[in-house]
């Protein structure tokens, strides 16, 4: 009897075992974490930087992609998916960062 309930017991562990989805690699935490992860896909408009603010063809932005300027106000929430284009005091962009 102590041995059906033992191999009963080893069968249902390896089953749950097997069940169990595969570790996934962390999220970002804050927007250094997305940004060196480029999870906004910052790394395809990096030739923005430099470019004055008022020439960029938004339409050509992801959704959701925010031109951010010295006096602006904007959300703290964090999303790493969310690209943000930083512009400078110069009216150019200055960084590409993903929050």
């Amino acid at each position: 009897m102590r041995r059906v309930a033992l191999v009963s017991l080893v069968t249902i562990a390896a089953c749950a075992a097997q069940d169990r989805p595969a570790p996934q690699a962390s999220a970002p935490q804050n927007a250094e974490e997305a940004t060196q992860a480029d999870r906004c896909g910052a790394t395809r408009f990096i030739g923005l930087i430099g470019t004055p603010a008022d020439q960029i063809d938004r339409a050509s932005l992801p959704a959701g992609a925010r031109v951010l300027t010295p006096d602006m106000m904007v959300t703290a929430d964090f999303r790493g998916d969310r690209l943000n284009i930083i512009v400078g005091s110069d009216g150019k962009v200055g960084s590409l960062r993903c929050f």
